[in-house]
C-alpha cells in the first residue's frame, strides 16, 4: 500500500491529478510534489511542494525523500513541430528532461526498487515512443529510449529476485492536461488517474490506456507497414487542427 509518495512533475496535468487523488486517501500519509513550475497552494496538510529544474546537474534534493515507498514521474514536455523547425536547444532540453532525468531518478531510488520491501514506481511514457510519429520526432525519440530502458530494468529487477517493477504508462493524447500548452482540468483526468494508481499499486510493468479501443489496431498497422502508418500519422496531425499546414 502506498504510504508516502513523491510525484515528480506534480504541479499540473496528470501529476497534479494523482497528487489530489492521493491527498484524499486516508491511507496516504505524505505527498511530496517536485516540479519546475511555481507550486500551487497544497489543498491538504499532508502535501509538501518543492520547486526544482530536472535539467539541473545536482540531484541532492532527492536525498530528503528517504521515507517514501512510491515515486511517480510525470514530468516531460513536447511540441508538435517538424524537425527542421526545432532548435538544437530544444533537442538537448527534451532528452535531459524526458529521458535523462527519469533514468537519474530511477538510479537514485534503485536500492529501494531492488529491495525486498514493496516499492511503487511509475513513469509517464507515451505511445509516441512505440512508433514513428511525424511532428513529434524528437519527443517520440525521448520516449522510445525510455520505453527500452524501463523494459530492460524490469528484467534486471526480476532476475535479481525483486518483485518490484517500474510501471510504464504509455497514453496517447490526454484531454485535460497542460501538455502542448494546454490547461489542466482535473475533472477530465479522474478516471485515468485512478486507473494509473491501480496499476501502480499492483506493481504492474505496463499500462497503455485505450489499448483495445484504439492502440492495438494502430500498432498492428504500424508493424505491418511502418512507412504507410507514418504517413497516416503525418496527415492525421495536419487534419487535427493542432498544427499549421
Amino acid at each position: 500500500m502506498i504510504k508516502r509518495i513523491l510525484i515528480v512533475g506534480g504541479a499540473s496535468g496528470i501529476g497534479l491529478s494523482i497528487a489530489r487523488e492521493m491527498e484524499r486517501r486516508s491511507s496516504v500519509e505524505r505527498v511530496y510534489i517536485v516540479d519546475k513550475k511555481p507550486m500551487i497552494a497544497p489543498t491538504d496538510s499532508k502535501t509538501e511542494c518543492f520547486q526544482f529544474d530536472l535539467a539541473t546537474t545536482d540531484y541532492s534534493l532527492f536525498a530528503r525523500f528517504n521515507d517514501i515507498n512510491a515515486i511517480m514521474i510525470t514530468a516531460g514536455f513536447g511540441e508538435l513541430a517538424l524537425f527542421k523547425d526545432v532548435s538544437e536547444q530544444y533537442i538537448i532540453d527534451s532528452f535531459n528532461v524526458n529521458t535523462v532525468a527519469v533514468i537519474r531518478l530511477i538510479k537514485f531510488f534503485y536500492s529501494e526498487l531492488e529491495g525486498s520491501d514493496c516499492f511503487y514506481c511509475g513513469v509517464m511514457d507515451s505511445i509516441a515512443g512505440w512508433m514513428s510519429s511525424p511532428f513529434f520526432a524528437v519527443y517520440g525519440a525521448t520516449k522510445a529510449a525510455l520505453k527500452i530502458f524501463i523494459e530492460s530494468i524490469n528484467v534486471e529487477l526480476e532476475m535479481s529476485g525483486s518483485s518490484n517493477r517500474i510501471l510504464n504508462v504509455s497514453p496517447g493524447s490526454i484531454r485535460g492536461t497542460s501538455f502542448n500548452h494546454g490547461k489542466t482540468d482535473i475533472s477530465q483526468l479522474s478516471g485515468l488517474t485512478k486507473d494509473i494508481i491501480a496499476h501502480l499499486e499492483n506493481r504492474d510493468d505496463l499500462f497503455v490506456p485505450q489499448y483495445e479501443e484504439i492502440y492495438q489496431e494502430v500498432l498492428d498497422r504500424y508493424h505491418k507497414d511502418f512507412r504507410a502508418e507514418g504517413k497516416r500519422s503525418y496527415n492525421y496531425k495536419l487534419e487535427s487542427g493542432r498544427i499549421s499546414k
